[in-house]
């Protein structure tokens, strides 16, 4: 698997992850209006979503960034996220695994976004080798991971991200995307395919398909 560590992402400022929750808890009252702060969380209840939010926060935002290569744009869809949740907090406390249900909100909130952007979009081409062996064979012309990426289709885009940066199981993948665990398989098989293709043999092994 390709592991988060293994990537250098760029342009990453981490920042502090005060500010960010801070941001997160003012919008939440933007998403649903005055019904949001009647459900938001006070004192000590608060306390457990701020603790949580600065942990998760930094995750989040990666994951975005990989979604979508935009740090600026990654940090909204990370606050959206976390302002989805803090509404909730109350309810969404008491979750088992609040990692995954995180991960699932973040990942509602870039597919939405992406569905809401394609009827206004012009489709963009994929990379596409131009004949010249000379290119193909200089590293510094190849295309990144991170661009490789952004030519899949989001969905099969937050597939690879959930697998292969995230570690996370087929099963895991399928619940948090609302897909079955066949669409998970087909669609990371022909995605790593896709991958391997745009970035040349040198990168192939670093993506090892499922068994």
């Amino acid at each position: 698997m390709y592991g988060a560590a293994e990537i250098i992402l760029p342009g990453h400022v981490v920042g502090k992850p005060r500010p960010a929750v801070d941001q997160a808890v003012s919008a939440s009252t933007a998403l649903d209006g005055s019904r949001a702060a009647d459900r938001a969380p006070s004192g000590a209840v608060e306390e457990e979503f701020v603790a949580f939010a600065s942990a998760a926060a930094p995750r989040l935002r990666r994951t975005a960034y990989l979604m979508c290569r935009d740090w600026h744009l990654a940090q909204d869809f990370t606050q959206t996220a976390l302002a989805k949740m803090y509404a909730a907090w109350q309810r969404v406390s008491r979750f088992d695994n609040l990692e995954a249900y995180s991960r699932k909100v973040l990942l509602r909130v870039v597919l939405d976004h992406r569905r809401r952007l394609s009827a206004r979009e012009l489709p963009i081409a994929s990379p596409r080798e131009d004949g010249d062996p000379a290119r193909s064979a200089r590293p510094d012309l190849r295309i990144t991971m991170i661009d490789a990426l952004g030519c899949l289709p989001p969905r099969d885009r937050a597939i690879v991200v959930l697998r292969y940066w995230e570690d996370q199981s087929v099963e895991t993948v399928a619940e948090t995307l609302g897909v079955s665990v066949s669409v998970v398989k087909t669609q990371s098989r022909r995605s790593l395919a896709r991958l391997r293709e745009l970035l040349g043999d040198s990168r192939a092994d670093l993506l090892a398909e499922d068994p």
